[in-house]
């Protein structure tokens, strides 16, 4: 099976083709093609919804159109056509979902109704065969959550953020810091320089028996330094401040990792991994802090590569071929949705029967 996928929830336009495996367990990614509007952002130091919007239309068919032709594929020979619904900003989705309906009504093929926090949720099967079930790590600009993946379609939310994001946080300090948009990466390349013992942030939520986690304290904590530290800051104050937030940042995801971990040993489910997604999950201080702790844990951890964990197409093409294997397809006049919580993206009775791990 081949199946296209179009995502277009923020800041990223993006499509691919995938084709499902031998064995049916994971998929090669023949095409993978993504457009960042970076530059269009950067004088604003945030995502416009209208600007976001009307870059999609500007590059969306010329972005399948390569998606097509680096496959090798022409659009009939696609099994299927899978379109990130949401959630995400609405005039993004919009675009996306819209081009996703009209290349399916074109080309009579299946429609798949894709939410985005499920395909980072199954990138882990596309890249690495991860059987079920599995916790995931969800951390992006717009989402933070930990995720009990059961099966395509069947998902429990263990932990969410009570307030802002993870990549959130991370983009409002690097701007605090006067680091160029998306603040994110900024902020980890200067970390790497600076001493993450220096300012004693907060870490929000460790102890706490549920999973859950916090953001807005820690950003808050990270603009009291630097009104003490006053107005002219030193490379060593932005680099030190950079590596001190990142630790804790780190620190907090791992506690509540580790908090998750425990909620899901008193099911009755063996945990066969750790899986990541969202933009946030390519920090490397993040990366290196989870390997420890499945290391310690004896879990594995199935970590998709950087450009992966990042909103891509080929997430969206694989979510929709897992689907599509199932049974599910999705009528034309599905709707958009701005906010879509991953358990409510269910499958059909009928495909939870024929459902089989891994």
């Amino acid at each position: 099976m081949r199946v296209i996928g179009i995502e277009s929830t923020c800041d990223e336009t993006a499509a691919a083709v995938v084709e499902e495996k031998l064995g049916g367990v994971g998929a090669e990614i023949l095409s993978n093609e993504v457009m960042s509007q970076i530059a269009r952002h950067a004088a604003y130091g945030g995502v416009v919804p209208e600007i976001a919007a009307r870059a999609h239309i500007e590059v969306l068919d010329r972005l399948i159109g390569r998606a097509l032709a680096d496959a090798r594929t022409e659009i009939g020979q696609l099994d299927a056509i899978a379109a990130a619904a949401g959630p995400g900003l609405i005039g993004g989705v919009l675009v996306g979902l819209t081009a996703g309906k009209a290349l399916a009504l074109a080309a009579k093929k299946p429609f798949i109704a894709v939410n985005h926090i499920e395909a980072h949720a199954l990138t882990a099967r596309l890249t690495e065969g991860l059987g079920f079930p599995y916790l995931a790590l969800i951390a992006s600009g717009g989402h933070t959550q930990i995720v009990a993946v059961r099966g395509v379609g069947d998902y429990q939310r263990i932990g969410a953020t009570m307030d802002d994001a993870a990549g959130e946080a991370f983009d409002k300090v690097g701007k605090m810091l006067g680091l160029p948009y998306p603040g994110g990466p900024e902020l980890e390349a200067l970390a790497r320089q600076g001493d993450a013992q220096r300012f004693d942030f907060p870490r929000p939520m460790i102890g706490r028996p549920e999973a859950d986690f916090s953001f807005s304290g820690l950003k808050t904590a990270a603009r009291q330094a630097l009104l003490r530290l006053g107005g002219a800051l030193s490379e060593v104050d932005r680099r030190d401040l950079a590596a001190s937030f990142q630790a804790a940042v780190v620190d907090v995801v791992i506690d509540r990792l580790r908090v998750a971990l425990r909620i899901f040993s008193k099911t009755d489910e063996r945990l066969q991994g750790l899986a990541i997604g969202g933009g946030v999950c390519a920090n490397m201080a993040l990366r290196e802090a989870l390997s420890r702790l499945c290391g310690e844990s004896g879990l594995r951890l199935a970590m998709p590569p950087p450009e992966l964990c990042a909103d891509n197409g080929a997430m969206i093409a694989f979510a929709g071929l897992e689907r599509f294997k199932l049974g599910f397809v999705d009528d034309l006049s599905f709707a958009p949705q701005p906010r879509w919580p991953l358990e409510t993206a269910h499958r059909p009775a009928a495909a939870v029967r024929k459902s089989a791990s891994p």
